[in-house]
């Protein structure tokens, strides 16, 4: 309470004062119809307004409160799918290499990964998957060279090839082209797992 006296938040859309999404605003968002499900890629909203600005505004303003907020309107949507109320599902976070995550403090994937694992019982492994290498950011990449560029990049940790059974959540913010999605899922499905979706606040 005395953090929102000091530092009192504002919708990063339309600058109302309570919360950094604002019901008005959220509402202006296009749900994703046609991208909300394509194979088995799941995304909430398209990648624009208010649900932008807050994405943008926890990667790189480092406003951790958006992790919350986030989270609940995720929780919006995947409470009434019955595919996502299977309390062995396995959440995995896309993870970030080492030094970009202590660089930034935290993977804003398994920020809101975690909380959404608390929220619906789910499993939460955030090291399932490693990133062996750092690669340059994918933002403003062609198709054909993110692909390139994430090659190899990902593999399994060993001791959770136990999870094998288990259905896998590949989580991460944004779904642009699926590079990165994809390239996750495709290692996982080489070691075993049976399997694998994929959520994304947005695409």
């Amino acid at each position: 309470m005395i953090l929102d006296f000091l530092f009192p938040k504002y919708c990063l859309e339309c600058k109302k004062p309570g919360k950094y999404i604002c019901d008005l605003c959220i509402s202006k968002v296009t749900p994703c119809g046609t991208c909300g499900k394509v194979g088995d890629n799941y995304s909430i909203f398209k990648y624009e307004g208010v649900i932008r600005k807050a994405i943008i505004s926890l990667k790189y303003k480092f406003a951790y409160d958006l992790g919350d907020e986030l989270t609940s309107r995720v929780l919006r949507v995947i409470k009434t799918n019955p595919k996502f109320n299977d309390p062995k599902l396995v959440i995995v976070p896309i993870p970030l290499y080492k030094t970009r995550e202590n660089w930034r403090g935290f993977n804003q994937s398994g920020l809101i990964g975690e909380k959404l694992a608390k929220a619906m019982n789910w499993n939460y492994i955030p090291d399932l998957l490693i990133r062996n290498k750092n690669t340059a950011p994918q933002v403003g990449l062609k198709g054909s060279i993110r692909r390139s560029n994430l090659s190899n990049v990902f593999a399994v940790c060993s001791p959770y090839i136990q999870y094998t059974k288990y259905d896998i959540l590949v989580f991460d913010d944004v779904y642009t082209t699926g590079s990165t999605i994809n390239e996750a899922k495709k290692v996982l499905k080489e070691a075993r797992f049976k399997k694998v979706y994929s959520l994304t606040i947005a695409r």
